[in-house]
């Protein structure tokens, strides 16, 4: 994440020459602690968007000098960055209900400087479907709009960006093709054979059919390659694990790498005394510096070539760091083509796309990517997507020969741009096809959370239909009353239905899951924020929870605007594009974008309720939460009383998914025709294990599918201060597990494994690991000194780095092992193997492996009198 700049960080470097002019003006409200800051910005002329010529729309943005919008367009035969002002005169605003008269006898309003003119219009209240007067309240500067919606009773729609605003009243779709036509972006929509989709949505309500063939387009128009390099920089560090701070910038930039899409392989190295200078190695070009001003210079001056920039970690690191470097090297601010804001970086010759900030969102890597990477760093993420690592370093940055140098710092930069081309332009293509259906520009959107990707599609949909954006407080007015306890604490009502588990090991059991169960379910019954407990309504349903209470009613009358949108992707997932991806006799590279449109589809259907059910989503409506995950036990317990009928055995539940041990695949296929005929629903066989373990715990087994692919559930955490003996270990004993094919062979593995976590004890006791197997490994997220309550393991070990005057700072990461003692911890620098406390690393091993032991029968107070010194060590 961005790290926030506040005065103090500027001031330090005093950057007096930072002007009042070209800031990019927003009208979110700051987080709490931020400084809104302006600077003057390169002088970067744009090429301006020619008549005629065919354009991406890319983005939206706000010029404060010239007080216009500005879209941002990718010109794809020339494969360059160009830009269209706004040359309608549309300004900010926000609308309020009151009367015209009553807002102009407001001087704090209509005297404010920046007050221009108030309207009148008319807007479809989404309750009622009838058509309301609203006063129109038009600014000059969309910053205006925090300071004068504090001075009415209810401000609509004033917390809108602008640049969004904008979007939604010209219709704009991000990523879509454009050309100029009169000095208008005018769509160019692809010719599209809607017959498929007229024929997927025959059975839907007209509203869903129109929309079904307004969205088509979006899921077959090209997506355009746009020519980009990736970034990435290595700064001197005087010790292992040092990460420098950007801000203050105190070390040298010693290398800087660029990967492009057009063949660029470069390194950029800084010349330094007792270090050889830097030659070609193989495909990679190398220019060597004696400066690291005119390095920088050189830097700036390729990328000024590029329309796009990819880093990772970009905006938290690289950027900040060479902006602040520069600053310190006599560059002035206008030298350097990067815009620092309070959350996010701009490169002024186009886009900036830092991918940490997109693979971190969670939705992108459960549901996109299925969960195949656990932690964001660069390095997992490029193993579980590319297959690829990072070189390996024994020593620091600084200390490291210029070949290796080069080679790491490449290596680095090329795995930034392969996260974009592998698999046919997988994440870049994903990306585009995001901003088309959330109609968020393409650095917003990979800067953001699935919830502000959903809540923009909604609030641009309400703008198409002349809807007025609701107040989140109106929201939770008409639909906050909860019927049910919830069983999670902090939650406002009943959540999912999870089964108890059994414990012990089953072979032979197949997983039944309700294909996108809550989004279904907001589609089959109709459930929006409004439509549910409506006043007036014609014909309504009822929301009955699975002991047949009603706790809600549906209305009707007309189709919901969530359970439409919802619907509308799932369909166009399931009834088409998921077969699309499969299908034969297409060219490679069409069946790859298909695949791309069903993954992104699946994206926002799955983060659907998710947002929905969220306090903190402005249209958050808990009656309709509530109803969801009601109807969702509702499903599951009548289908688990059915299966039952019909002599399957349930082991185990949980939210969408049943665990059915050895059933018959005929009846399996009636259970499933029964869900469908019943509820309107899609019950399938997600997967099969050979055998599945299970602890007795909710979300917590082990198992092993058909393919001998293994399938963890909560027994081990996966965090990477976990050491790397107990990684090692647990390893082996999941390969040892995965072997098991029958229950004589597991009877057999729970003996090895036993052994091998009495080996683990073992090696402990008699210190044959060394301090580096041993070591956690934390970074620290502040200054050591400023913890006054509670002291975390980590700061303890680097305050005694501090007291050795090992200098310690902030994003430094702690390597520490637990010993005896007043402090029972101590940095690894400092450490003596004998010191360590082997007592509280059993305490780690009884954590990583007592669940697992536990599902196989072995109970861990056996594994502990087998361990002890008396009955172990000393036989």
């Amino acid at each position: 994440m961005a790290r926030q700049l506040t005065l103090g960080d500027f001031s330090a470097l005093k950057l007096e020459h930072r002007q009042e002019q070209g800031r990019e003006k927003e009208e979110e409200q700051p987080q709490k602690g931020s400084v809104e800051v302006r600077r003057a910005k390169p002088r970067v002329e744009l090429r301006q968007a020619q008549e005629g010529r065919r354009y991406f729309l890319l983005a939206v943005d706000y010029d404060g000098k010239a007080g216009k919008a500005v879209c941002k367009l990718y010109d794809p035969e020339n494969q360059e960055l160009a830009v269209h002002y706004d040359n309608t005169g549309h300004k900010s605003y926000f609308l309020v209900d009151l009367e015209p008269e009553q807002v102009r006898k407001n001087p704090k309003i209509v005297k404010h400087e920046s007050f221009e003119r108030i309207e009148t219009v008319i807007k479809v209240d989404p309750y009622t479907g009838r058509k309301i007067k609203l006063t129109k309240i038009v600014v000059k500067d969309p910053l205006a709009v925090r300071t004068l919606r504090e001075l009415v009773p209810r401000a609509y729609e004033a917390h809108i960006k602008y640049f969004n605003n904008y979007i939604y009243d010209f219709n704009l779709i991000p990523g879509m093709p454009y050309t100029i036509s009169k000095g208008r972006l005018v769509p160019l929509n692809p010719q599209v054979d809607v017959k498929e989709v007229t024929e997927a949505f025959n059975d839907s309500d007209e509203l869903t059919r129109e929309m079904a063939v307004d969205w088509a387009p979006l899921f077959e128009s090209e997506i355009p390659s746009v020519k980009r390099v990736a970034l990435d920089i290595e700064v001197y560090t005087p010790m292992m694990g040092r990460v420098p701070d950007p801000i203050k910038a105190e070390f040298p930039i010693i290398s800087v790498a660029l990967a492009g899409t057009d063949g660029l392989k470069k390194v950029l190295v800084l010349t330094r005394e007792g270090f050889s200078h830097g030659k070609n190695m193989g495909e990679v070009e190398v220019e060597s510096f004696d400066s690291e001003r005119e390095l920088l210079r050189r830097l700036f001056e390729i990328i000024s070539n590029y329309p796009l920039v990819l880093t990772f970690n970009g905006d938290d690191f690289d950027v900040p760091y060479l902006y602040y470097r520069s600053l310190k090297l006599g560059l002035m601010p206008e030298d350097v083509p990067f815009d620092l804001g309070s959350r996010d970086t701009k490169f002024l010759h186009g886009f900036h796309v830092d991918l940490y900030r997109f693979f971190f969102n969670k939705a992108v890597r459960n549901y996109a990517f299925e969960g195949r990477y656990s932690e964001y760093n660069l390095d997992t993420v490029a193993q579980a997507l590319l297959g690829i690592s990072k070189v390996k370093l024994d020593d620091s940055i600084g200390a490291i020969d210029t070949a290796k140098l080069i080679e790491y710092n490449f290596r680095d930069s090329e795995i930034t741009l392969n996260l974009t081309t592998f698999q046919g332009e997988l994440v870049w293509k994903l990306i585009v096809l995001f901003s088309r259906i959330s109609k968020l520009g393409i650095e917003e959107l990979t800067r953001t959370e699935i919830s502000a990707w959903v809540k923009n599609l909604y609030y641009w949909e309400h703008r198409k239909r002349g809807w007025l954006i609701p107040l989140k407080e109106e929201i939770t007015e008409r639909t906050s009353k909860l019927k049910t306890s919830a069983v999670i604490k902090g939650k406002g009502y009943k959540g999912a239905m999870v089964i108890d588990p059994p414990v012990g090991v089953f072979f032979d059991v197949t997983v039944l899951d309700f294909a996108s169960l809550y989004p279904s379910i907001i589609r089959n019954w109709n459930l929006s924020y409004e439509t549910v407990d409506v006043k007036e309504c014609k014909k309504s349903d009822e929301v009955k929870d699975e002991e047949g209470n009603v706790l809600h009613t549906v209305c009707k009358d007309r189709p919901g605007i969530t359970a439409v949108i919802t619907g509308l992707l799932r369909d166009f997932r399931v009834k088409i594009y998921k077969k699309k991806a499969k299908q034969k006799g297409i060219e490679e590279e069409r069946r790859t974008l298909y695949d791309v449109v069903q993954r992104g589809m699946k994206v926002f259907i799955n983060a659907t309720y998710g947002v929905f059910g969220a306090e903190t989503f402005p249209l958050y409506a808990p009656a309709v939460a509530e109803s969801v995950t009601a109807l969702g036990r509702f499903v599951i317990t009548s289908t688990v009383k059915k299966a039952e009928e019909m002599g399957l055995k349930v082991l185990y539940g949980d939210t969408d998914s049943l665990f059915i041990y050895k059933p018959r695949s005929e009846v399996l296929k009636k259970l499933v025709d029964w869900v469908k005929e019943a509820f309107g629903l899609d019950l399938e066989v997600d997967k099969s294990y050979r055998y599945i373990a299970f602890s007795g715990l909710k979300k917590n087994y082990f198992g092993v599918l058909e393919n001998d692919k293994v399938d963890i559930k909560g027994m081990l955490a996966k965090k990477r201060n976990t050491p790397e003996f107990l990684k090692e270990a647990f390893k082996e004993a999941r390969d040892l597990m995965a072997k098991v094919r029958t229950p004589e062979e597991m009877e057999k593995a729970k003996q090895d494994l036993t052994v091998k976590v009495k080996e683990v004890y073992a090696k402990l006791r008699n210190k044959e690991y060394n301090l580096d197997e041993l070591a956690f490994r934390v970074m620290l997220a502040k200054d050591p000194n400023s913890y006054e309550k509670n002291t975390p393991q980590h700061v303890k070990a680097a305050r005694l780095l501090r007291e050795f005057n090992v200098q310690v700072l902030p994003r430094d990461v702690i390597s520490f092992v637990k010993v005896k003692g007043r402090e029972g911890v101590k940095p690894v620098q400092l450490a003596k193997l004998p010191e360590v406390d082997v007592e509280k690393y059993y305490d780690s091993v009884k954590s990583t492996f007592e669940q697992l032991l536990k599902s196989l029968g072995v109970s861990w107070e056996k594994i502990e009198s087998t361990t002890s010194i008396e009955s172990f060590f000393s036989r």
